[in-house]
């Protein structure tokens, strides 16, 4: 597996990725009707490269296509951190974060934070992220649980 910059012609399997992730992975910690709510279908894949060609975009690259992907704003926010359902737990976020967090420094970015899922803040916490606030956002009319959380990025 290699980490690399995002590329338009992967827009299509990012969005397939998030939908099918969100679908399969986050149903553990939300209900049927949240994660529909969250994901309802795939992305369209013209917007999403609009927006991820104007971030710092990292995928991960497998033999078998793209298993995880990230985007990293100017400011240290990180948008979004997906690793396809079938990875989870085999070392992809490691992997991918660990660019996440290089890319950071090169910028010169003092810390990283993110709106992390019920599912994904044990991953972040055990990168050293701590939890600033639970949040009540809203997604087609349905509420959902996240944290913000941050990490401050040391010398």
């Amino acid at each position: 597996m290699i980490v690399r910059d995002y590329r338009e012609h992967d827009a299509g399997e990012i969005c397939r990725l998030f939908y099918g992730t969100v679908r399969a992975v986050n149903l553990g910690d939300y209900s049927p009707e949240q994660v529909r709510a969250w994901a309802p279908a795939p992305p369209d894949p013209d917007l999403w490269h609009e927006r991820m060609s104007g971030r710092h975009t990292l995928v991960v690259g497998g033999d078998d296509g793209v298993v995880g992907f990230a985007e990293l704003e100017e400011d240290g926010h990180l948008d979004m951190f997906y690793c396809r359902w079938d990875v989870v737990g085999r070392g992809v976020g490691s992997l991918l974060y660990a660019a996440v967090e290089e890319r950071a420094r090169e910028l010169g970015v003092g810390r990283i934070f993110t709106e992390a899922s019920i599912t994904a803040r044990p991953f972040f916490e055990r990168k050293g992220f701590s939890v600033l606030r639970r949040n009540t956002v809203a997604r087609g009319g349905v509420e959902l649980t996240n944290f913000s959380m941050e990490k401050v990025l040391g010398p």
